[in-house]
């Protein structure tokens, strides 16, 4: 049984954000595998679209037997299981989100297919990704 360190992104900006967010670990803690590093939260302004909703992210570090490929099934299922319906807009832009799981390293893997891209395309760039990401990293861990 081989286990992965994976570490996935975590945002809400409607409805309770802190108890979407305490929600989605819980469900990733049964569904992904255990959860050995959280963040904190961050409120942070929406990134890419227009909202009077701030958003609450953080990071988790959790080790899975998953695959990357089951991981994104069960990164989405949980999303729809806390009211998340589309990823975008029809437009094909952002939108508010009750949840936003993105999956942001694998191990030290790198997956470059249409719908799962790891590591995460857009995490560098991305401050209320970075930041609680270099809160749980371990020391002298370096990112790809």
């Amino acid at each position: 049984m081989e286990l992965h360190t994976v570490y996935l992104g975590l945002g809400s900006n409607m409805d309770n954000r802190t108890e979407k967010l305490n929600q989605a670990c819980e469900k990733i803690e049964k569904l992904v595998g255990h959860i050995v590093r959280q963040s904190a939260f961050y409120e942070t302004e929406p990134w890419g679209f227009e909202s009077d909703n701030s958003f609450l992210n953080a990071v988790v570090c959790c080790l899975t037997q998953l695959s990357p490929r089951q991981l994104l099934r069960v990164t989405q299922r949980i999303e729809r299981q806390l009211g998340r319906r589309q990823k975008t807009g029809p437009d094909g832009v952002y939108h508010d989100r009750p949840i936003d799981i993105d999956i942001l390293l694998y191990d030290d893997i790198h997956v470059d297919e249409p719908d799962l891209i790891i590591p995460h395309p857009r995490m560098f760039i991305r401050s209320f990704v970075m930041d609680p990401l270099r809160e749980i990293l371990p020391p002298g861990q370096e990112l790809p």
